[in-house]
């Protein structure tokens, strides 16, 4: 395949050999990713896997405890813990702070509108294999943040922004033979497909490589940095997200 970005051939290399050593099961230890491996069941998966990522900004120290909560109050079910509003028990519907600007209305807002999505469609899969078209990861995007958006904060309010959680839980549900992500949604979502879940960290580390030159954090920038993937990983792009892990980890 012809390369359309110019890439130093040492720097193409490189990132082809961090993506294969960092792409493993350690990864998963200080990962998000790592909950979703904690329960069994493509469903239980897909949907403790969305409410991790709706978390996953911050500290990992501080997010972390308050993903296991979903865990241990639901124990080890997700799916019918959302599915049956169990929730209510666990979440009150006030202002207390849940994390950072999330407060207990942010999070029992999001999971009232999954437990609606999943009664409606049945699960988070099928909402998408319903909806999407052409397999398009950026079409899922959409979807996901028009159902929710009305709802919570805990989802963007459209698809202008980077939404690097939404594009890191597709990252999760789509990629298959990868020990980090499942690839139970391989099917529905093309990988080819897949946007780079852009957050300042992985601007700063494409500018030092010189990859790009911004400091912003849009959808178009996310799709700028996924196109220069691309001509490393034609088949996978989101295997450069491994990549530019390694190269951080390589060269701090």
């Amino acid at each position: 395949m012809k390369r359309i970005h110019t890439i130093p051939n040492q720097l193409y290399q490189h990132l082809k050999e961090y993506a294969d050593t960092y792409e493993t099961k350690a990864f998963l230890q200080n990962d998000p990713a790592w909950f979703m491996h904690q329960v069994t069941g493509e469903r239980n998966q897909e949907t403790l896997a969305f409410l991790a990522s709706c978390l996953s900004y911050g500290s990992r120290k501080q997010f972390f405890p308050k993903i296991q909560n979903f865990l241990d109050y639901s124990h080890d079910q997700p799916f019918h813990w959302v599915k049956d509003r169990m929730f209510e028990s666990d979440i009150p519907n006030d202002n207390q702070c849940y994390y950072r600007l999330y407060s207990n209305h942010t999070i029992y807002a999001l999971l009232n509108k999954l437990s609606i999505l999943i009664n409606e469609y049945g699960s988070l899969y099928h909402f998408i294999s319903t909806n999407i078209k052409d397999k398009d990861a950026f079409y899922a995007i959409e979807l996901i943040v028009d159902y929710f958006n009305k709802e919570t904060e805990a989802i963007p309010m459209n698809a202008k922004s980077s939404c690097k959680r939404i594009c890191m839980y597709l990252r999760w549900m789509t990629r298959d033979h990868s020990p980090v992500d499942l690839g139970i949604w391989s099917k529905i979502i093309d990988k080819r497909t897949l946007i780079m879940p852009l957050d300042t960290h992985v601007i700063q580390e494409a500018n030092r490589l010189g990859l790009m030159n911004t400091s912003s954090t849009t959808m178009s920038v996310a799709k700028r940095l996924t196109a220069i993937m691309k001509d490393v990983f034609p088949e996978d792009p989101l295997k450069g997200d491994f990549a530019l892990y390694g190269y951080d980890i390589n060269h701090r």
